[in-house]
């Protein structure tokens, strides 16, 4: 009997949850929308997204096409695994497709970060961004911070067991840090580090405001540093001194025409190092590991950075010539992030119901233009899971319409040339300094983030 009772009881279950789908399913089945499943309500198919990963996605292409609707990250979803829509999707801000990014990550880097606003605001805080990394202020007042920055971080690593990763991690955001705060680093790095890790793992958990949660953590580690920050502010008002650093432009308020309140330029802030910390630490890691597996690349790019120093004094720093003569240097910093695919594919939202691929899209729904597997297309890249930086020699491929990397529109990314430097200013002095070795077979995985689980162990030692 109690055999009996069990196998109705799983029969019931599975009645109910399937019911429970197909009613998810019919509630989604608007006319016009594109073909695709919608999972459960409310949690939709995300848990199969982040634990299958690409494979999801693969699989719903060959089911629907590269054109598909979905229930991921907590909203009903249409993806886009076209190159040429995904182009037009970016292009069009304009016509009612504005950022669409997680809420979790809006709230905690605040209504401020140029992620979150769009329109005449978006054009206003790019440009007191861009003003600040523009070529010029490399040239001429970053490059040498991070120059200085590199030689003492990589300095003692001789004959050590490092792990990479957390050491790129502590480049990444240190250095930022320098360029941002200048002669307050020390002191900023000491209140910030700890907080600044919560906030990361808060911008990508669910919103949930209770305590316990990585959303919590992170909003409040948002108010720590927003509270350090307004107090730097006060400091350096009433100081009256001048700062030839980030923050010191973005208070000039006479020399700057961008006048910003001490809200947008806290989050200008926040957001500027939360932007270039994932990127810059992964894509240094990841060029290491490369470069590590594949010889004849590492070799070719010593012979490109040797040629440099050959020009120089022995602790005489790279300056902007030296950058822009590292054309093999960039090419192993695409190809490092096309092949490691450090960003999956970025979120737009409608903010009315438009027509896109001949389907109706409602108000208010996501698009996630998925730019993954248009990095392993072997039509677009040949042999396209070989580590090949040659192939970004040639030019042209960063014009390309499917090259999108930094993303594209008015949304390229605003750090793309400044992330550049921070990477090769690595590897240039890493390479000509440091040979390494691996040690402990240590694991990567490479969604829904690359990450090396328990760490990147290399053995460095001096040439």
């Amino acid at each position: 009997m109690g055999v009996l009772m069990a196998i109705v009881g799983v029969v019931v279950v599975l009645c109910f949850c399937s019911a429970l789908l197909r009613w998810n399913e019919v509630r989604y089945r608007k006319k016009g929308l594109p073909p695709g499943t919608m999972g459960w309500p409310v949690f939709g198919e995300t848990t199969e997204f982040l634990k299958q990963g690409p494979n999801f996605m693969k699989n719903q292409r060959a089911r629907y096409g590269s054109f598909f609707k979905s229930h991921i990250l907590g909203c009903p979803t249409i993806v886009s695994m076209d190159a040429e829509l995904n182009r037009y999707i970016l292009m069009n801000e304009a016509k009612g497709l504005v950022p669409g990014y997680p809420q979790s990550m809006l709230d905690i880097l605040g209504k401020c970060n140029i992620a979150a606003v769009h329109g005449s605001t978006h054009k206003y805080m790019r440009g007191a961004l861009l003003s600040i990394i523009s070529p010029t202020s490399i040239r001429d007042q970053l490059l040498p911070k991070i120059d200085e920055f590199i030689r003492a971080h990589l300095s003692n690593w001789d004959n050590k067991v490092i792990n990479i990763q957390e050491k790129t991690k502590e480049m990444a955001f240190l250095s930022s840090l320098k360029q941002i705060a200048g002669t307050e680093t020390i002191s900023l790095s000491d209140s910030f580090m700890t907080e600044f890790f919560k906030l990361v793992l808060g911008t990508i958990s669910l919103p949930i405001n209770i305590p316990g949660t990585n959303y919590h953590r992170g909003f409040q580690a948002r108010k720590t540093m927003v509270n350090v920050l307004n107090k730097l502010l006060e400091e350096r008002r009433a100081s009256n001194e001048t700062y030839h650093d980030m923050l010191g432009c973005l208070m000039a308020r006479e020399e700057n025409r961008y006048k910003l309140s001490n809200e947008e330029i806290i989050d200008l802030v926040i957001t500027l190092i939360y932007s270039g910390y994932e990127t810059v630490s992964t894509t240094s890691m990841m060029a290491v590991k490369y470069l590590h597996d594949h010889p004849k690349a590492l070799e070719e790019l010593r012979k490109e950075h040797l040629a440099i120093r050959e020009r120089k004094k022995h602790d005489e720093p790279i300056d902007w010539n030296d950058l822009k003569s590292m054309s093999f240097t960039r090419a192993v910093i695409f190809e490092t992030s096309r092949l490691a695919t450090i960003v999956n594919g970025v979120l737009r939202k409608t903010t009315q119901d438009m027509e896109l691929n001949g389907y109706l899209i409602p108000k208010g729904w996501r698009i996630y233009v998925y730019t993954r597997e248009i990095n392993y297309d072997p039509f677009l890249y040949p042999d396209p899971l070989t580590f090949n930086p040659w192939r970004w020699l040639d030019k042209s491929l960063e014009s390309k319409n499917y090259f999108l990397i930094f993303g594209g529109g008015t949304r390229l990314c605003p750090g793309k040339e400044l992330g550049i430097t921070e990477i090769s200013t690595f590897l240039h002095y890493f390479v000509t300094k440091y040979r390494w070795e691996e040690v402990g077979g240590d694991k990567l995985m490479k969604f829904p983030r690359v990450q090396a689980p328990n760490g990147l162990h290399i053995r460095v030692t001096s040439y």
